[in-house]
């Protein structure tokens, strides 16, 4: 792949391209995976549009791909798509992708997810989030499986990061107090901790601090689960 640059656009379009399409379906992972990795290589020289028109099913397969590597590099690369290819285009072909990954059985995969997500507000705006991918996550909170719960709660503290202090308050600390019944205790637990990570971004002031944060705390440091117990008070210090 590093050929482009001294080839040039034509002759890798003409002469390279297929090469890469075809070792992106190579039955060994790692070649697939060196592939990915080093697109970036090529869309210097061809640019982004083409490079999406051609590889763009084939990545979208690799998103799927049985080896868990292969899907963490597609993730990697998904900002700089996403940030040449504009929103139309993503949310067409892309974004249904991203919100897959969010519940992968591997939790290398839906941790990378959770961060793609974040890079990707940054790139499209709060706007974007609140009708692309918030109402997304909010309904994770009432999946069936607690490990996808527990991904809820992860997103909701990048997106908190990245939405800001009206958003978070509005959209997120609502789903976030809810799931502090949840009959897993290591739901419980990430309710408190995400309580305490955006005690930073809520205003300490608001009404729904002062009536409805508090009081979430308080009854999760009355928890019967330790761990609970303990993130709790970890929490009530940062309000």
């Amino acid at each position: 792949m590093g050929l482009s640059p001294i080839l040039g656009k034509t002759n890798t379009i003409e002469h390279l391209l297929p090469l890469f399409l075809s070792q992106l379906k190579d039955e060994c992972p790692e070649v697939r995976l060196n592939i990915i990795s080093n697109l970036d290589c090529v869309n210097e020289v061809i640019g982004i549009q083409q490079l999406s028109q051609s590889l763009l099913p084939a990545i979208v397969e690799l998103a799927e791909d049985t080896k868990w590597r292969v899907r963490l590099a597609i993730i990697e690369y998904m900002p700089l798509l996403a940030g040449q290819l504009g929103v139309d285009f993503f949310d067409e072909k892309l974004n249904s992708l991203c919100m897959t990954w969010l519940i992968d059985h591997v939790f290398a995969i839906r941790e990378a997810a959770t961060n793609n997500l974040k890079k990707l507000v940054e790139k499209f705006g709060t706007d974007w989030a609140q009708q692309t991918v918030i109402p997304k996550v909010v309904a994770m909170s009432r999946d069936q499986n607690y490990l996808h719960r527990m991904t809820c709660l992860f997103c909701i503290n990048v997106l908190a990061e990245a939405c800001g202090a009206d958003i978070t308050e509005r959209q997120l600390l609502p789903t976030v107090l809810t799931m502090a019944t949840d009959n897993v205790a290591n739901v419980r637990f990430n309710v408190a901790k995400t309580l305490q990570h955006i005690a930073a971004i809520l205003p300490n002031t608001t009404t729904q601090v002062q009536t409805q944060v508090r009081p979430c705390i308080e009854k999760l440091n009355a928890d019967s689960d330790f761990d609970v117990r303990y993130y709790a008070s970890e929490a009530a210090m940062a309000y």
